[in-house]
């Protein structure tokens, strides 16, 4: 194994750590994927705490989801995440969990509001939410086809989460922010509706977006087409 695979399986057992300690995972739920190689994906194994994971626990599958390394099975989940990567040749790792607080919108079937919170426009501006599949099906891993290109955060019916990014880290980090925004939604509900920012302002916002690099490419490349970012 090199340092450099020795070190990435560490990175994902790192986050998975934090994952845990911060309730965004609970018994062995969740996932984690990094790039290694362009054929061959670091993932974790199905069925252990990401609280207590190791670095020989992490497994090593190709583009397909054959697993070429491991002690342990790969999670079935790792499908959904190598459709992903396969869509955004930029994303070199997904993070998939039940983030309580994002995954009480999408149990309820009511979109995430936009337009709320400065700091959620700059990260993500549309939160959409994939249709609901059988988890670790091929069908599952193809319900989030329709938004990879247009968003790095998406939401999954009836089930959790998941972040993708250029790196692990602000692919947990994308976790943090979404589940913290939806957190105080929550909390603001017996206030009343939100306050929504201005139009212009969230153009504002959206252009500082674009400007650190935080849209998908395709996003980038098209614009400010509207249709695309989810009005």
């Amino acid at each position: 194994m090199t340092t450099d695979a020795r070190q990435l399986k560490q990175e994902i057992c790192d986050v998975g750590l934090r994952l845990y300690q911060r309730g965004l995972v609970a018994g062995s739920d969740g996932n984690i994927t990094t790039r290694l190689t362009e054929e061959q994906v670091l993932c974790t194994p199905t069925m252990l705490c990401k609280g207590l994971m190791k670095p020989e626990d992490i497994c090593v599958v190709d583009m397909e989801g054959n697993q070429l390394a491991g002690v342990r099975k790969r999670t079935s989940e790792v499908l959904l995440h190598l459709e992903i990567m396969k869509a955004r040749p930029d994303v070199q790792s997904v993070i998939h969990c039940h983030a309580p607080h994002a995954t009480a919108f999408a149990i309820s079937g009511k979109p995430v509001p936009r337009a709320v919170m400065p700091e959620t426009e700059f990260f993500f501006g549309e939160i959409p939410t994939a249709a609901y599949e059988t988890p670790g099906t091929a069908a599952f891993a193809r319900t989030i086809l329709p938004y990879v290109e247009r968003t790095n955060v998406c939401l999954l019916a009836n089930h959790g989460t998941v972040t993708y990014a250029e790196s692990l880290e602000l692919a947990y980090n994308y976790t943090e922010i979404l589940d913290a925004y939806c957190r105080i939604l929550l909390l603001s509900q017996p206030l009343g509706p939100p306050v929504k920012l201005p139009a212009d302002k969230c153009r504002e916002l959206e252009a500082l977006r674009l400007s650190a690099g935080l849209a998908p490419p395709k996003v980038v490349a098209g614009g400010t087409d509207q249709e695309d970012r989810g009005k």
